[in-house]
């Protein structure tokens, strides 16, 4: 559980387009086996501590002639930021997927501080 010791709550959250291959026949549209797709997200500012990052599916065009089959995740999470990325494996055919996210964490305080 994460846990800040004073009021000062950073809360951030957007939208990224993760990719939109039916446009250009990209390989998560027409490819099979194992494919994945990761995007950088920056903060607008650093947290003082590693934030929760909440990932979530806002938009998703999938063929629906194979089974769907998805996978997003937010990972390398630092203070300034982390990856977005999305997997899908097998026959799935994915058009395009947009990801939203929310992190939620401690920002500096001027009360941080430390005598020693």
């Amino acid at each position: 559980m994460l846990k800040m010791g004073h009021n000062l709550v950073g809360v951030e959250n957007g939208e990224q387009v993760m990719f939109s291959d039916f446009e250009h026949d990209g390989e998560m549209w027409k490819g099979k086996g194992q494919r994945q797709s990761r995007r950088a997200v920056a903060f607008s500012e650093p947290f003082s501590r590693i934030p929760v990052v909440q990932v979530s599916m806002s938009m998703w065009d999938i063929d629906k002639h194979s089974n769907m089959r998805g996978d997003l995740q937010a990972e390398n999470v630092t203070t300034t930021g982390f990856e977005l990325v999305f997997r899908t494996w097998s026959d799935s055919r994915v058009a395009r997927i947009r990801a939203s996210w929310l992190a939620i964490g401690p920002l500096e305080h001027q009360d941080d501080w430390e005598l020693y």
